[in-house]
């Protein structure tokens, strides 16, 4: 059986857009393709990458001076892109007790 984007799985681009992460998918996509984000440890450059339910981000925001490191653990995937507090429901955030790396 085929699996089906937004049931099984969904692109990382529009995971990320939806979890408020960037304004726009575009720039979700451009932050992917910069190398920002690693799936499950591994680097991932590709924004139609698969997230599964389970998955770990690490994400890298910010600039390198001024950069955040944040550890994800998907929840759920995306209905749409709602507020910021139904966006928090899609991902725990596993980096909350580490201390963030300058």
């Amino acid at each position: 059986m085929p699996e089906t984007e937004d049931r099984d799985w969904q692109r990382l681009d529009k995971w990320l857009w939806c979890a408020r992460v960037a304004k726009t998918r575009a720039d979700c996509a451009r932050m992917i393709e910069r190398g920002q984000f690693r799936l499950n440890r591994q680097p991932v450059e590709k924004p139609h990458a698969k997230l599964r339910p389970g998955d770990v981000l690490t994400l890298a925001l910010g600039s390198r001076e001024d950069g955040q490191i944040r550890i994800w653990r998907v929840l759920a995937l995306a209905e749409r892109r709602g507020p910021a507090p139904e966006a928090r429901t899609l991902y725990e955030d596993l980096s909350s007790g580490l201390p963030l790396q300058r």
